[in-house]
């Protein structure tokens, strides 16, 4: 049986010691280095942009995973590609032309990922999904670590993991926001294949052997990207 893909994310790491916090991450079993960035205005909180990721991409040879909540993420897809970013997720309801912006992700030569919060259904999935490497679900309201998993997450990841096999995708299902080892599994069971955890994780007195105990539970649908 596989194993789900984990994506720490940074934005709960200790930003005064990043460089170690990436060492420890690059030394784990985790596969993605999930990367928060906020503008103030899609979301009400402004955490950090590229020149981080440029000051980080040499640092670690996993996989950046970028996950832009920002208003007009357009403006910045070039600047991603440059500085290193492996897969790019922008936001649904933060893009008016969704469709354009995920083809040019991957002419970038960018994983594309499509962003999609909670209230939001995954049926704006349905038409973009061969464009779409990595579906990722909202767990919480974006802007804010730390909060609490909203359960209705379950039946949003089990439609679109029902979508996809219709398609005959290859599309990932990245889950983010309150996942923890009581969640974990169900998410797993119920379709994700790529499992973000930032409070958890860096809040623990653990990290790495956190993170590796999420590496170990068994995944049902991952394909690799």
């Amino acid at each position: 049986m596989s194993k789900p893909i984990i994506a720490p994310s940074i934005l709960a790491a200790d930003f005064c010691h990043l460089a170690r916090e990436i060492d420890m991450i690059d030394k784990s079993q985790a596969d993605w280095v999930h990367f928060d960035v906020m503008d103030g205005m899609f979301v009400p909180n402004i955490s950090f942009g590229s020149p981080v990721l440029r000051a980080i991409r040499p640092l670690t040879s996993k996989v950046i995973d970028v996950h832009l909540m920002i208003e007009q993420p357009e403006r910045y897809l070039e600047a991603f590609a440059e500085w290193g970013a492996d897969v790019l997720s922008i936001h649904a309801e933060a893009c008016i032309h969704i469709d354009r912006n995920l083809r040019r992700i991957k002419e970038l030569g960018m994983k594309a990922g499509l962003a999609i919060n909670p209230a939001t259904p995954v049926h704006i999935y349905q038409h973009v999904l061969p464009w779409v490497d990595v579906a990722l679900i909202m767990s919480v309201n974006p802007g804010f670590g730390g909060q609490t998993f909203i359960p209705y997450t379950y039946d949003k990841i089990r439609a679109l993991r029902q979508m996809i096999a219709q398609a005959g995708s290859s599309t990932l299902i990245e889950v983010d926001g309150g996942v923890n080892l009581d969640n974990a599994p169900k998410l797993l069971q119920a379709g994700a294949d790529v499992l973000v955890a930032g409070n958890f994780v860096f809040s623990s007195t653990d990290p790495l052997h956190t993170i590796n105990t999420l590496k170990q539970l068994p995944a049902f649908n991952q394909k690799i990207v």
